[in-house]
């Protein structure tokens, strides 16, 4: 079970600083325990990034697992750690390390993360006809079918294929499978709903979050007879069906009204449509519901007045896995946290991926993707072990197309720029906000919501300071933190 006693988020002090110095598009980094603004989205000119094997210093291991799991770490990891560690060695040394004489058991995995590796490095230098030759030995085996480490090399492979493409103006041309990705930002914001509540009902990260979520709103408005809840995605809105549950079943400090903002820049129809379909279930349980649709070009035109908050009313805000997609735009972020200030929310909750994939060093940005959607694709392989389709379109629609624009867009056509939570802590900061920490029964919800699921047992959970980190087979997935000015 879940151990409360605080655990440090293990990176290698030479990564940790190479990250942070590297974070460029929020508008503060971390250095000597001190943030100072950075003003560069992006680097002015093009640069050609030296490759360095620091890249290769990936977060440790660790965490309190739910229950003794048969396989302790994740195979796919485990390859992509062995391909870098051999790929090192064939830069810097004529002789094999003794965990390269023991990877004879997946060494075709191997070879594919190695061919990656080495285009990887070509495109850093701008070596494109170089780096094709890799990637069309990596083209020939990899597929969006097959193993974990197979299909990770065809979605990457893809964006390398792209990447090259848009730096040279060329036309590729691939000489086997390939898919049509879909736009990146609309199948991740707003999928298929089937194929969302699908992932909600077998990942067990999806649920944990919204658990651990819902509690923590819970915890902050326990005695308070009305509710106003900003929701920055609401996508299906299933977190609000849980939260509707546990309000109508009090006997002590019943709710007297509920009320949603759902807050969109697109896709009104879907919107209300979750909309609807939350007030009927709120129908069904007696809880005075109202649901608000507030539409914007962007967050910068969002203002405290547009919410209609009452004095009497508490402010939640909830932010699932949405503020990352706007670090690219730091003004939207630096206007969103003055109106969020202004309506003095009582809690703040903050769901975000733990990745540093918004280096602007190519190489860099390509490393830790690929560790942490390996990691992903493993989890993948189990939750979905028994619907393989299913599987197939869940990758295709939100980590494929993810993977595509996170390595070949640029500028303000990348749109995923996944930060940890330490960085997330000194932008907020910024604003006078402050973490609190997640309560017992929060973690006790995660406990629970993992232990009904058949994959829940390959989950870990720690914390970070003051919020709670769900990872798999101890490698850290996403966050779950909360936020009061």
């Amino acid at each position: 079970m879940f151990d409360a006693e605080k655990s440090d988020f293990a990176i290698s002090q030479n990564h940790q600083q190479c990250v942070y110095e590297d974070i460029v598009s929020l508008p503060c980094e971390l250095h000597d325990d001190e943030t100072r603004g950075v003003t560069d989205i992006e680097p002015k000119s093009r640069q050609n990034y030296a490759f360095s094997t620091e890249y290769f210093e990936v977060p440790m291991k660790h965490g309190y697992e739910m229950e003794s799991a048969d396989d302790q770490t994740s195979s796919t990891e485990e390859t992509i750690r062995v391909a870098a560690e051999r790929f090192i060695h064939s830069i810097k040394h004529p002789y094999p390390s003794h965990s390269l004489a023991h990877c004879g058991q997946n060494s075709q995995g191997v070879r594919l993360i190695q061919s990656l590796l080495s285009c990887a490095e070509k495109v850093a230098d701008n070596q494109y006809e170089r780096a094709l030759k890799f990637l069309k030995e990596c083209d020939v085996e990899s597929f969006s079918t097959g193993t974990p480490i197979q299909r990770l090399a065809f979605y990457f492979s893809r964006a390398l294929f792209e990447k090259i493409a848009n730096e040279t103006g060329r036309i590729i041309v691939k000489n086997v499978e390939d898919i049509n990705l879909p736009n990146p930002v609309e199948s991740v914001m707003f999928p298929n709903i089937n194929l969302f509540l699908s992932f909600q009902k077998e990942h067990p990260l999806a649920q944990v979050t919204k658990l651990v979520g819902v509690q923590a709103i819970l915890d902050h408005v326990e005695r308070n007879g009305t509710i106003q809840i900003i929701d920055l995605e609401i996508r299906s809105g299933v977190q609000w069906i849980i939260l509707m549950q546990d309000l109508a079943s009090r006997t002590e400090h019943p709710v007297q009204s509920l009320r949603i903002t759902a807050v969109g820049t697109k896709w009104r129809s879907i919107i209300q449509e979750t909309g609807r379909q939350l007030a009927g279930f709120a129908r069904s349980l007696n809880l005075e519901f109202t649901f608000e649709t507030l539409m914007v070009a962007d967050f910068s035109d969002l203002n405290h007045a547009l919410f209609h908050a009452h004095a009497d009313e508490p402010v939640v805000v909830y932010a699932p896995y949405v503020l990352a997609n706007h670090v690219g735009r730091v003004e939207q972020l630096d206007h969103l946290m003055t109106v969020m200030r202004t309506l003095n929310p009582c809690v703040m909750i903050l769901t975000e991926l733990e990745a540093n994939c918004n280096s602007p060093t190519f190489v860099e940005r390509f490393v830790e993707s690929l560790f942490f959607f390996g990691v992903f694709f493993d989890s993948l392989e189990c939750c979905f072990k028994h619907d393989e389709a299913r599987r197939v379109e869940v990758e295709s629609c939100w980590f494929g197309s993810s993977i595509k624009n996170i390595l070949a867009a640029d500028g303000e056509e990348r749109k995923f720029r996944h930060v940890s939570i330490k960085v997330w802590r000194a932008f907020f900061a910024r604003y006078g906000l402050e973490e609190v920490e997640l309560s017992s029964s929060s973690v006790d919800q995660a406990c629970i919501g993992l232990q009904s699921l058949a994959c829940g047992r390959f989950c870990t959970l720690y914390r970070d300071g003051k919020c709670l980190t769900i990872g798999w087979k101890g490698t850290p997935l996403s966050s779950v933190s909360a936020w009061t000015f």
